[in-house]
């Protein structure tokens, strides 16, 4: 049927047409159905919509992704048939039903959803039954490879390419930069490739971009990599796993992450980059992703057997993560901590202590011994620090750059301890809720900075954190959360008060 095109200029979630009711009924199509869009050489999937609002019957509203991609102008005449749903999809249904995938099922589907083939709501459907059902070692291998071949991968000169990844989950963690400059100052080639936030108040890419460019191109990373021996870049900026973006897109609105997706997107990325040896960081505690030792431990065998299985020597560290890393929440003040540990300040001591094991790990990976201790001489040496500059030159930013430079929002407000006794419980969801009321990680300048940990002795009016924003209406919103969800439990010494019943 040809139809002339109209463009809908709109952000849609599906790539996506709109016909009239008489138009879709001659088609034979109903909504959700997918129709092929042909000009020329050109064709494309999309899924249609119905409506006879402003659209008149024979044309069809076509978004600005496909417009672009059929080289359409206004009015252009189009040929637009039926078609079948994918086989993928039988495949999703097939694991709905709790059965295991070929290797080729599962190809097809992630190669589906990078062409878009796949609506979202079939998308869903599969993060779905992967959350429900799961997957085995096999086939979440053979979703990893997928990922992997839809998309780029960076072949390095090096034999041996080292990495790490942390799942997340706890604010504050800026270990990353020092990670990556202590194992380079030791010789070893670290392409350290992370993300933004995603529901977190501060993603490793949102705080190195506060002093250097983390968008870089693959053939960019190669090359710093390759001649300075680190990089901190954010992985969305390369083709690599693409399909992993899509999926995300997806999985925040449902609150879910599958196992499953979780394990092949970690590992994707790491296996696209060409890394051999990889240390995975799992914190645990309460309000962690992971909250006991236990899922800790099943998470750990995962990763190493998944990494077995795709040719990759994986080791996990459990660390201790039901507090903040460090002080400092946001952006800007995360940045400028992080720094500050490189220039050789002594605290905090959690993040110089995590920092320390985690390169550790690595440096042991590629034949050091004792490799925490030989970490902590290369960044009381100021070798770290060195390499760490190095590489925020060749990633554009200031050769004299140093943490004070970093400012963090203007707008501050002092939170303080309502009552006397100890630090029992700091929560770490209500830390970030209440940094990202203030702005982070979108405002840079926004944050909290932390005075009070666990177990400290505290007295009435005591500084316990500040909220930072970069305008005023976010930093009393902070406020008005910070007490209503005050993150800080405070309890003294005596839990409750038993006594033997009085007789009268």
């Amino acid at each position: 049927m040809k139809l002339k095109a109209k463009t809908m200029d709109m952000d849609a979630p599906d790539m996506m047409v709109v016909l009239t009711k008489a138009d879709s009924a001659t088609l034979g199509v109903k909504e959700n159905d997918r129709v092929r869009l042909t000009r020329g050489i050109d064709s494309a999937i999309a899924v249609v919509m119905i409506s006879d609002a402003c659209i008149g019957e024979g044309e069809v509203f076509v978004i600005d992704e496909l417009m672009d991609k059929l080289r359409l102008s206004d009015g252009d005449e189009i040929d637009v048939k039926y078609s079948v749903s994918p086989d993928s999809v039988r495949s999703i249904r097939r694991k709905m039903d709790h059965e295991k995938l070929s290797p080729e099922e599962i190809r097809s589907i992630v190669q589906d959803i990078t062409d878009s083939k796949l609506s979202r709501i079939e998308i869903s459907a599969w993060l779905t039954s992967l959350y429900i059902n799961g997957m085995d070692i096999d086939e979440i291998a053979a979703f990893t490879q997928a990922m992997v071949d839809t998309g780029d991968r960076i072949h390095f000169d090096r034999t041996s390419v080292f990495d790490f990844h942390s799942m997340g989950g706890i604010p504050g963690n800026k270990i990353t930069p020092i990670v990556v400059a202590i194992v380079a100052a030791a010789g070893m080639m670290i392409p350290k490739t992370s993300s933004r936030a995603i529901s977190s108040a501060c993603g490793t890419s949102d705080f190195v971009e506060t002093f250097c460019n983390v968008e870089l191109s693959a053939s960019e990373l190669k090359e710093i990599s390759e001649n300075v021996g680190g990089v901190l870049a954010w992985g969305g900026s390369q083709n690599i796993a693409p399909v992993d973006d899509i999926v995300i897109k997806v999985e925040h609105p449902l609150g879910i992450n599958p196992r499953a997706q979780m394990l092949a997107s970690i590992l994707s990325k790491k296996v696209a980059i060409g890394a051999t040896h990889l240390v995975i960081d799992v914190p645990t505690g309460r309000g962690t992703k992971v909250p006991t030792i236990e899922a800790a431990r099943a998470y750990a065998r995962d990763f190493m057997d998944l990494g077995e299985a795709l040719g990759m020597q994986v080791e996990c560290a459990i660390t201790y993560g039901d507090q903040p890393v460090g002080s400092a929440v946001g952006p800007i003040l995360e940045a400028r901590e992080c720094i500050r540990v490189l220039e050789g300040f002594k605290h905090p001591s959690s993040v110089i202590e995590k920092a320390c094991d985690i390169a550790g790990m690595i440096l042991e990976m590629g034949g050091y011994m004792n490799g925490a201790a030989r970490a902590r001489e290369i960044l009381k040496s100021g070798d770290a620090h060195k390499k760490f500059m190095e590489i925020v030159v060749a990633q554009g930013g200031d050769p004299e750059l140093k943490a004070e430079d970093l400012v963090p929002g203007e707008h501050v407000f002092d939170v303080v301890a309502p009552s006397s006794g100890y630090v029992h419980n700091i929560n770490n969801k209500d830390v970030v809720s209440i940094a990202k009321a203030a702005g982070a990680p979108a405002d840079k300048g926004a944050g909290l900075l932390l005075y009070k940990k666990k177990g400290q002795r505290i007295e009435v009016g005591d500084l316990l954190f500040q909220i930072y924003a970069d305008n005023p209406a976010k930093l009393n919103r902070a406020k008005d959360m910070a007490y209503k969800y005050m993150p800080y439990e405070i309890e003294g010494m005596l839990i409750k008060r038993i006594a033997p019943t009085r007789m009268r």
